[in-house]
């Protein structure tokens, strides 16, 4: 007989995984998954019950037909089932009435009992009317005066001092009297904790008053200090007020006080996945291979693309694709506790095997408890091995179904569309069996996925909804963004009025870009929601000037031994984007157990002053790699104090960064820039070279000093003057505010609107 899976035989049966493991979990059987090989005895289990249920042959592909038991059978079961039921009925009725009987009885003081069960009894909550009026003139002898009671019931609850000197007055009992002034004692509302001067005007007597009983208990404050519930609530009480306990919300608390869904309110919902996997093992290529077998023509490409995810249709299902699964995006939308994915589907090329990134993404999908399907790409290509992968794949974790382990392995070809369908139908498999539910009826909550901005429309979020519906006209608050949603685009670019939970919109009417992995939520108060994002805002400033100590790498090894430091933050600015990502690269290898090295940007150009208000922000040290800060930038440094790095050679910069890593940097020499002079005019003269007509900018410059012809913010040259003339003559030194002609020793290569910057190397103290 063939063998069969658990998944295959539901789909034959028009059933799903999880009934058929339930019921064989019924009669003993303990089924392992949905790709689990079904025994013959099994199988005569699910064919019994499936004929009885139907009450006909069942035609079962590679068995044949499967027949019903003998047709009187099946009713007499039926009808003996419900005399069961029908009788199982009466005796928990007949238990129901029976049982208050049962409870009562054997007790006499059963209702005492329950009476303290279910009353409060601290001191905030007690009806100090009801036990003052009901139970004190029964406990309390005749000839005890009120007062005797009152600091009785004081003494128990604030342990006091005793007073031997104050003697309470007798004063004639007056019942009727007192009963009436309790009925009118006054009610008072106390946070958890109240300024002194806050709870004498809520009591509506002096601060001093408060003071003075403070001090009674042994605590000294002043008008403008804080005191805890307990405390004030003992003082009131004391005054003859009622206390109730004030919980005090915050805007955020109001707004977004996520309560949990009912079970029955709950809808299926469709996956969310993300593709992940190594450079050039056709993460694309598979996302376009998706894509085309699944929407037309004419919505190919385009706005489908440029939205960062889309949905497919299978089966009269859909499953939602994430476009921007790079593991760093992935890692930063995890970073912010935003769990926006469900599935991950981890590309490996068969021809090349698990790669470093592969095992980054392993990693990050575990960590994200996400479900891994491996698709095992171009099987179509010479040399391809799909078993070497699997065998790799155990290596880290992901032991394959066929081999006993729990994870899915596809073999797909996305260049001849090859599979795909099965890749999908695991998806809806995977997803079937987690139970993915979303409540579509109430307000919507999910996550930015990314955003920009846009010229015509304004600031343009993509979101991906995770619980509720999301509607035109909604107010929504993302980071510190807010906006009424003005208009919604779907995957396909159509404008849409609402997207219900796992639907990826576009929306626009927010004041301003969100981060990617932002939380979003949908409010129905729009003034609370502005105060929330004020709030927002003042706290991101503060964290800012939190950090706005500035970092040098003379004393960074005196930071880190404090214990000030973990990461060194560094922004890299390079002439070419391949000496960025060098310069990165060789930089964050430095990073230790005790600081690890961080390139929070790289850009190619020279330094700007934006560079600088990022260093400055972020604590970070500028390096620059054959580059120079231009003039904003270099003021803009020196006033703030960040240090700015320019080198020649990317060696130098990873031994001096490693020096002041390990407390060794000893710095001999210090740049000291003397001037810069522009170059207007050029001269060609025969056997001396290319001379330059020049106005001195800033400072001087000398013949003996070095220069470097900085083009656009960018060093194109280094070296020293070979002569300096004003006019004929030659002159040592040229200041500000004159021209001058200058040569370049072995460079020719100058040319007009060149920044020649005349530099020399100072010696530092030790």
């Amino acid at each position: 007989m063939t063998k069969v899976r658990v998944h295959e035989l539901a789909k034959v049966l028009d059933t799903n995984s999880k009934e058929l493991i339930a019921l064989l979990g019924e009669y003993g059987y303990v089924i392992k998954n949905h790709m689990s090989i079904l025994e013959d005895d099994q199988l005569d289990i699910i064919f019994e019950v499936f004929t009885q249920r139907y009450d006909k042959a069942v035609e079962i592909p590679n068995f044949g037909k499967v027949q019903a038991p003998a047709q009187e059978e099946a009713p007499k079961k039926k009808a003996s089932g419900n005399k069961e039921k029908k009788a199982a009925e009466q005796a928990e009725k007949n238990k129901e009435v029976q049982e208050p009987a049962e409870e009562q009885a054997p007790i006499s003081d059963e209702p005492i009992k329950r009476k303290v069960r279910h009353v409060d009894t601290r001191q905030t909550v007690v009806d100090i009317n009801k036990l003052d009026t009901e139970k004190l003139e029964e406990l309390v002898p005749t000839n005890v005066s009120h007062d005797g009671v009152n600091k009785q019931k004081l003494k128990k609850g604030a342990n006091r001092h005793r007073d031997n000197n104050v003697q309470a007055t007798k004063v004639k009992p007056q019942p009727a009297k007192e009963q009436k002034v309790k009925q009118e004692k006054k009610k008072v509302l106390i946070p958890n904790e109240i300024s002194v001067g806050e709870f004498a005007s809520r009591m509506g007597v002096s601060p001093t008053e408060v003071i003075k009983k403070l001090m009674a208990l042994g605590i000294m404050a002043a008008i403008s200090q804080t005191i805890e519930f307990d405390v004030a609530s003992l003082i009131a009480e004391d005054m003859g007020a009622e206390v109730e306990h004030e919980i005090i919300l915050t805007d955020e608390e109001i707004l977004f006080g996520d309560e949990e869904d009912k079970p029955e309110d709950l809808e299926t919902r469709s996956p969310v996945v993300v593709v992940m996997g190594h450079v050039d093992h056709g993460k694309t290529s598979l996302l376009d291979a998706i894509r085309s077998t699944n929407v037309t023509s004419t919505e190919a490409g385009g706005i489908t693309q440029h939205i960062g995810a889309h949905r497919v249709r299978i089966h009269d299902k859909k499953i939602t694709f994430l476009d921007t699964p790079g593991h760093e995006a992935f890692t930063a939308m995890r970073a912010r506790g935003a769990m926006a994915t469900d599935i991950a589907i981890l590309v490996v090329a068969a021809d090349d095997g698990v790669m470093p990134q592969t095992i980054e993404a392993i990693n990050h999908a575990k960590a994200a408890e996400v479900s891994i399907i491996v698709a095992i790409n171009k099987i179509d290509k010479e040399g391809a091995n799909p078993d070497r992968i699997k065998q790799d794949l155990m290596e880290h974790g992901l032991v394959p179904e066929e081999w006993g382990g729990d994870t899915i392995c596809v073999e797909v070809s996305a260049k001849q569309k090859l599979n795909i369908e099965g890749l999908l139908e695991m998806v809806l498999l995977v997803a079937e069996m987690r139970e993915l539910k979303a409540n579509p009826n109430r307000m919507a909550r999910g996550i930015v996925i990314e955003s920009r901005l846009d010229k015509g429309r304004g600031p343009v979020a993509t979101v991906l909804v995770q619980n509720g519906t999301l509607k035109v006209g909604d107010i929504v608050i993302a980071g510190t963004a807010i906006g009424h949603v003005r208009a919604m685009l779907d995957d396909k670019g159509k404008k849409i009025k609402k997207a219900g939970p796992s639907v990826p919109v576009e929306i626009t009417g927010l004041s301003e870009t969100p981060d990617g992995g932002d939380q979003f939520y949908v409010i129905d108060d729009e003034r609370r929601g502005k105060n929330v994002v004020e709030q927002r805002k003042h706290q991101q400033k503060e964290e800012r000037i939190k950090a706005t100590t500035a970092v040098t790498l003379d004393d960074l090894f005196d930071r880190i031994k404090e214990g000030q430091m973990k990461d060194l933050n560094i922004i890299v600015k390079a002439d070419v984007q391949g000496s960025v990502e060098a310069v990165r690269q060789s930089l964050e290898k430095l990073s230790n157990d005790e600081v690890r090295v961080k390139v929070i940007h790289g850009g190619v150009g020279a330094i700007r002053e934006s560079d600088v208000m990022l260093a400055f922000a972020s604590n970070a040290i500028i390096v620059g790699f054959n580059v120079r800060p231009d003039a904003g930038a270099a003021s803009s440094a020196e006033r703030q104090g960040v240090d700015i790095r320019t080198y020649r050679v990317i060696y130098t910069a990873i031994e001096e960064i490693e020096a002041a890593m390990k407390g060794m940097l000893e710095p001999t020499y210090k740049e000291e820039v003397t001037g810069h002079a522009e170059i207007r005019q050029t001269f060609r003269v025969s056997g001396v070279g290319t001379i330059a007509g020049c106005y001195v900018q800033d400072g001087s410059i000398s013949r003996n000093t070095q220069v470097r012809i900085v083009r656009d913010g960018i060093v194109v040259h280094e070296g020293k003057l070979a002569s300096l003339k004003r006019f004929k003559d030659d002159v040592k030194e040229v200041n500000s505010g004159y021209e001058c002609g200058l040569g370049i020793e072995n460079y020719n290569d100058i040319k007009e609107g060149d920044i020649v910057e005349g530099f020399k190397m100072v010696e530092v103290a030790k």
